[in-house]
């Protein structure tokens, strides 16, 4: 039997974006698996300030979906073609990841439920998502040990404004990401990323880091 250290680990060295998802309904019993998992995680002060938009109507999903489509086709397809590939990936894992990704542009709205991490303020910073998106992680590590595929994407947030009138946010609420939620078409991972002495540096930027024997 695997240890609960060796589990995590397998499960985290295979949670990768899953893009493509079935429309079949995710049960409530499953769905609050996955969100108690989010109120788990560590925020600023305790405050658990979070609050998750739980989207499951199918209006909604429709008009949020049209602004997603506009940043995927007019902005962001045509950047990420034009930057010849992620570190560590081959043209052709490149290629299938485009693939995806304009799949999920085109059907985010199929997807059977979304949640929708939010807090509050006025205005976001940089620090403001540092009580959100480890409830967010959590969020996707629960969705893989229980089956399901998901993704992070803030794609939307290229017309913030608009898509969150149509999730219908008030004033002083901001969404950090949607995370489309279904039983996956595909497989899961093992991802593939660049090693680390291609990532992670020591005491000096630039400087190699390398692991003790």
């Amino acid at each position: 039997m695997n240890s609960p250290a060796a589990d995590l680990f397998e499960t985290m060295r295979t949670t990768r974006s899953m893009r493509r998802l079935k429309p079949d309904p995710v049960p409530d019993s499953v769905l609050a698996q996955v969100l108690e998992a989010g109120t788990c995680a560590p925020s600023g002060g305790n405050q658990q300030g979070w609050r998750f938009l739980v989207v499951r109507d199918q209006g909604i999903k429709d008009a949020v979906a049209h602004w997603y489509r506009r940043g995927w086709h007019e902005i962001v397809g045509p950047r990420y073609r034009a930057s010849g590939g992620a570190p560590g990936s081959t043209p052709e894992a490149f290629a299938r990841m485009l693939s995806a990704a304009e799949h999920l542009a085109d059907h985010i709205h199929e997807a059977p439920v979304w949640i929708v991490p939010c807090g509050p303020g006025a205005n976001t910073t940089r620090s403001s998502g540092a009580s959100i998106y480890p409830a967010v992680q959590n969020m996707l590590l629960a969705a893989r040990a229980l089956g399901l595929g998901a993704t992070l994407t803030t794609l939307y947030l290229l017309f913030e404004k608009e898509a969150e009138a149509a999730l219908g946010l008030p004033e002083g609420i901001h969404s950090f990401a949607i995370l489309p939620i279904g039983w996956p078409r595909g497989k899961f991972g093992p991802v593939r990323r660049a090693p680390l002495e291609e990532v992670v540096y020591a005491d000096r930027w630039g400087q190699a880091w390398s692991a003790s024997p």
